[in-house]
């Protein structure tokens, strides 16, 4: 994902523009696109300045979040639980998550999913 262009470059850009000059040669002058000096324009009506938003990020844990106590029942439930199976016992209580979803939520409380490594076979006695 491209990095927002620097708080310098917008600030000169719109200076330009308070200054006289149109948004069109504004953005030629800088090199900049003219509906990137439009839309630093109108965050800086809105905001006061053109700082950008943040890029990137988790937007939709809340939804997850919001079913925590639930999550963490079935894990108590049955402690060697696997995502999947995890899923499903949600979606009988009529609450959809996706996998990712679960993963993230498991990760974000340092709850690991790892299955036991399996023992070794015993050389004296058969095991099942």
């Amino acid at each position: 994902m491209a990095e927002p262009l620097s708080m310098d470059l917008r600030n000169r850009v719109l200076t330009a523009v308070a200054e006289g000059a149109s948004g069109r040669r504004a953005a030629v002058r800088f090199g900049v696109s003219a509906s990137s000096v439009s839309r630093w324009r109108a965050l800086e009506r809105k905001q006061g300045d053109a700082t950008p938003k943040a890029i990137g990020g988790d937007r939709r844990s809340k939804h997850t979040e919001a079913q925590g106590p639930g999550i963490m029942a079935a894990l108590e439930a049955t402690p060697d639980i696997t995502i999947e199976e995890l899923r499903e016992a949600l979606a009988k209580e009529h609450v959809f998550v996706s996998y990712g979803a679960v993963w993230r939520f498991l990760d974000r409380h340092k709850i690991t999913r790892k299955k036991s490594p399996r023992m070794r076979a015993s050389r004296t006695v058969r095991t099942s």
